[in-house]
């Protein structure tokens, strides 16, 4: 079985060569190839055009991500199943608790170095900080990092709102209310940390504006780990520089490098500069367990598709 992997990822094909073994052939590349004809089983990738899609023939379009947003599922052949992967919702949901945290302890106030000249006025003027306990949680899409970040949020003694399209109770894990993202506005004006992890789709891009911003408390924060776009970006920029919006936490962004690029800001608007953000380069999932279980499944998905097994996570059936 020929399984090509194509972009960031090219990277981790010994990985799954050795996952997969004998009777499997893994190939890397940096880009699809201009014009020709890509035939392989199993293409893997995070990215693929409608023009490079239309030139595709394989067997499984396996995304080594969640999202696929800048997948042409359309444009794929029909015999072609699409099939994404999650595994990355423990450490974002860490990553989200830490800023919770951080927002409340505000460890920017204290002294960087705590020596001898430090210590005495540090001591004297020491302020107060906040807690999350009693906090209220708002959580916009309540998958699979929803449901994590709910259930470490519950044990701090948040509240939790889970806000979905259905606005009905899902997962195990027990929180307060379930509301539907039409209410959003209902929710926000009592919300302390708004978290973004919704995928992003034509009902989810710009959801948070100027009008949903000021609807928040002035001091509240708001995490995005979902998709830059689900925000405004120049409402959001306007909020936390005029002072309307307390802090925010982005680890994903409005602009992404490309292929040989080296100089390119993550927003035409300077984020960087705003003392009430935190900006993280989408590292939030970055971890070793990540990897392991991403290519544990992906390598299972394919034996799968080899033995003429239904596959899991599928995004689209193939014909």
């Amino acid at each position: 079985m020929h399984i090509r992997i194509v972009g960031l990822h090219a990277q981790h094909a010994p990985r799954l060569q050795s996952l997969l073994g004998a009777g499997y052939r893994v190939e890397a590349g940096t880009a699809f190839p201009d014009g020709e004809e890509i035939r392989c089983d199993v293409v893997i990738s995070n990215q693929i055009t409608a023009e490079q899609a239309a030139r595709t023939r394989c067997r499984l379009f396996q995304v080594p991500g969640a999202g696929v947003e800048q997948v042409a599922v359309q444009a794929l052949p029909p015999d072609s199943w699409v099939c994404n992967v999650h595994g990355h919702e423990v450490p974002i949901a860490e990553f989200a608790m830490h800023a919770m945290l951080e927002h409340a302890l505000a460890p920017w106030r204290y002294p960087a170095v705590l020596d001898d000249a430090a210590w005495p006025r540090a001591y004297a003027r020491r302020a107060l900080h906040g807690e999350v306990a009693g906090r209220t949680l708002a959580i916009v899409g309540y998958g699979h990092i929803g449901q994590e970040v709910a259930r470490r949020a519950g044990a701090f003694g948040m509240k939790i709102i889970a806000l979905t399209r259905g606005g009905r109770p899902r997962g195990d894990v027990p929180v307060d209310r379930h509301v539907a993202i039409a209410n959003l506005a209902d929710v926000l004006p009592a919300t302390d940390v708004l978290l973004l992890c919704c995928p992003l789709d034509d009902t989810t891009r710009g959801l948070i504006g100027r009008r949903e911003l000021d609807m928040l408390p002035s001091d509240a924060l708001l995490i995005n780990v979902a998709r830059a776009e689900v925000v405004d970006e120049q409402a959001l920029y306007d909020a936390l520089e005029q002072g309307r919006l307390g802090r925010a936490a982005l680890d994903v962004w409005y602009r992404y490098p490309k292929t040989g690029e080296t100089a390119i800001a993550p927003s035409r608007l300077p984020f960087h500069q705003l003392p009430n953000v935190r900006a993280t380069p989408h590292i939030s999932a970055m971890t070793p367990g990540l990897l392991e279980r991403r290519y544990d499944f992906m390598a299972a998905n394919i034996r799968r598709l080899q033995a003429g097994e239904p596959l899991e996570n599928v995004v689209r059936q193939g014909r």
